[in-house]
């Protein structure tokens, strides 16, 4: 079976572009396990991390129909990459009064910290890696699991590298490109993907 691969997506943050995103992948009959969007530096536009379930060709495939679309700035691949993925877990777990100590003992060795307690359950936030992430919902199956929540990966290339970023304003305003284009045609870049 394919494993995941990672596309970082950056994407007009208008409102839509997240259904059009997904719809190509959809439309595609790629499996998204997960997908991750928020704001960059620029107001304007999202990064968006996809995890799809496909090989490299498929990847391919999906990342030159993604490009075509038009609320697409710019794609790619980041698999092969030297990346930092993690993603978020929240998770209420049972936890009556004996066996917290216990159960204290597997988050801190996963450096997770409790964000909520109550009188029969506590909520744990933990961040890592996909893999980690998995292992640790694993550990906690046998203390009784109450509810999940997980973000999906967010990634970066390593190192000084940058793997896909937004492009030199000042060369966009000498050039007449994105946002020039987009502020001339009175598009509503405010909008929330």
């Amino acid at each position: 079976m394919n494993p995941s691969r990672l596309l970082s997506v950056l994407v007009e943050n208008r409102p839509g572009v997240l259904n059009r995103v997904a719809s190509m992948i959809r439309r595609r009959g790629f499996n998204i396990d997960s997908l991750s969007v928020g704001p960059t530096e620029d107001g304007s536009v999202s990064r968006m991390t996809i995890a799809v379930h496909v090989g490299r060709q498929q990847a391919e495939q999906a990342t030159k129909q993604l490009s075509k679309l038009i609320d697409v700035i710019t794609i790619e691949d980041i698999t092969e990459l030297r990346n930092v993925s993690h993603e978020l877990l929240l998770i209420r777990m049972n936890a009556p009064l004996g066996q917290r100590t216990e159960l204290l003992q597997v988050v801190n060795v996963f450096l997770g910290r409790i964000v909520d307690i109550a009188s029969s359950s506590m909520i744990i936030e933990v961040t890592g890696t996909t893999e980690k992430i998995d292992n640790f919902v694993e550990l906690m199956r046998p203390f009784g699991i109450k509810e999940v929540a997980r973000s999906g990966a967010v990634a970066l290339v390593r190192g000084d590298q940058v793997g896909i970023s937004l492009p030199d304003l000042d060369e966009e305003s000498a050039g007449g490109s994105r946002p020039a284009l987009a502020l001339a045609a009175g598009a509503d870049t405010t909008g929330d993907i």
